[in-house]
């Protein structure tokens, strides 16, 4: 039986597609490449940038590490002017705290509400709500703040109304979304088979709830928390519209405080760049840099945890 010879047009026009491939595997390679050295480029840049501004309070100003992190007072345009940051390292502290053990519990319980009690309706009305609640602007959260939280705490509770509190309650809204939709991604993807297996030991839903389905995915749940921190620590306009912005610690939940976040917006536009006061305020910003990167690797051992 003879093979048909292949004429030299047909084997060209074999080659032309293998040709065509090839050269959109390099084009998507290049651009690939492109874009991955120019996302590096930035983030070092902005690592870069940060670092240097923030360094020079202290190599440059001569303000004493020890004094700017553990100062109490905060006092740039006084004479002599002061530089502690340990007001608002405080009070960053204490309401991005405060606003987890808010919003964790309910996040966790509108999750397990989901995908565990009822999750045709679960999903159908409660997602919806809860993503619509993560694309409100952070000004928008601060505005409710202002007209509904702090008018019923100062009512009702006590005090001007404005303070850690206010500052608290609205951040715990604001991360809300943020720990439920993590942990409800956690408890969809749990195996069935666990679940059924706890049933047929003769354990009820509850029982299978708190004894198989939150052990196994709490190493998801906590880097929901912690990215729903992460967010609320770095959160500025929020909080400024709340909490009073009074470079004090707090002793009390109705008082005034500040955040590293609400000192850096209010006096960035006031200060001349350079100077002194200005290069404490990016030394501020150094320091919530900083605080990302403990978040970030919390969050990686976390999911490391949990593929373990």
């Amino acid at each position: 039986m003879e093979h048909s010879k292949v004429t030299p047009r047909e084997a060209q026009r074999r080659r032309l597609p293998l040709e065509k491939h090839r050269i959109e595997d390099w084009i998507g390679r290049i651009y690939t490449s492109v874009c991955v050295a120019f996302l590096i480029a930035t983030i070092v840049s902005i690592v870069y940038f940060v670092t240097s501004k923030g360094v020079a309070t202290f190599a440059v100003n001569g303000v004493g590490i020890m004094d700017f992190l553990f100062g109490t007072r905060w006092a740039p345009d006084a004479s002599p002017p002061a530089f502690g940051a340990m007001p608002a390292i405080a009070g960053s502290f204490l309401v991005t705290l405060l606003a987890a053990l808010i919003a964790s519990p309910l996040s966790i319980a509108a999750a397990l509400f989901m995908t565990e009690i009822v999750p045709t309706f679960g999903k159908r009305i409660l997602q919806p709500a809860i993503e619509l609640l993560s694309g409100i602007p952070s000004v928008v959260y601060g505005f409710i703040g202002l007209t509904l939280i702090v008018p019923f705490l100062r009512d009702h509770v006590g005090g001007q109304g404005i303070g850690v509190g206010a500052g608290a309650l609205v951040l715990s809204i604001m991360i809300l979304p943020t720990i439920t939709s993590v942990a409800a991604d956690a408890l969809a993807n749990l195996q069935r088979g666990q679940r059924e297996a706890s049933y047929a030991l003769g354990a009820t839903r509850w029982q299978t709830i708190y004894r198989v389905v939150l052990p196994t995915v709490l190493p998801a749940l906590l880097t929901g928390i912690v990215l729903g921190m992460a967010r609320a620590f770095g959160e500025a306009l929020a909080v400024q519209m709340v909490i009073g912005n009074a470079p004090f610690i707090p002793t009390s939940l109705l008082e005034s405080a500040s955040t590293l976040t609400s000192i850096i917006t209010l006096g960035m536009g006031n200060t001349a760049m350079n100077s002194i006061q200005n290069n404490a305020l990016w030394s501020m910003a150094l320091v919530l840099m900083l605080m990302t990167f403990v978040f970030i690797m919390i969050i990686r051992l976390l999911e490391r945890r949990n593929r373990i």
